[in-house]
């Protein structure tokens, strides 16, 4: 877990395998949503359901790392960042993802529910596509902000 890390920073391998997989969730839901747009819906309810949960497991292996590697202050003692400024873009980065983790299990339950019930597709669908942007778009923004941090940790 704590091995060197193989992008060539000072990130612990943990770290580099976490940002990795960040960097490339939007692109992997993405996917699934062309799924749902091609009318492929079974699949796309079952992608989403294997990203999300594949998603959670990501999370707590990164939240196991950070933990047991000493937090952030381990982490920002070897950068040239200033803490202040690392410590307040972390900070937007946990709330960008936790409201984003909170739509997410919102999204994923609503539409596990509605699909069974035979309200996705159909009159439900409106709905659902609202609640599906937002959550995409805080799956963007908790890639880009997570890459953020991690560069001000690891690069800077």
């Amino acid at each position: 877990m704590f091995a060197p890390g193989f992008i060539g920073t000072k990130a612990p391998f943990f770290m580099d395998m976490v940002t990795l997989i960040v960097a490339l969730l939007p692109i992997i839901v993405y996917s699934s949503i062309l799924l749902a747009r091609k009318g492929m819906y079974k699949l796309h309810a079952l992608s989403q359901n294997v990203i999300f949960i594949f998603s959670v497991i990501v999370i707590s292996y990164f939240e196991l790392g950070v933990r047991v590697g000493g937090g952030f202050d381990a982490f920002i003692s070897e950068s040239s960042v200033s803490y202040t400024y690392a410590l307040i873009v972390l900070i937007v980065h946990i709330f960008i993802s936790v409201a984003t983790l909170f739509f997410w299990i919102l999204t994923i339950f609503r539409a596990n529910y509605q699909f069974a019930k035979g309200l996705i597709p159909g009159r439900a669908s409106k709905a659902h596509k609202l609640l599906a942007l937002k959550t995409f778009l805080g799956i963007i923004f908790t890639s880009f902000s997570g890459i953020w941090v991690y560069l001000l940790l690891f690069v800077y």
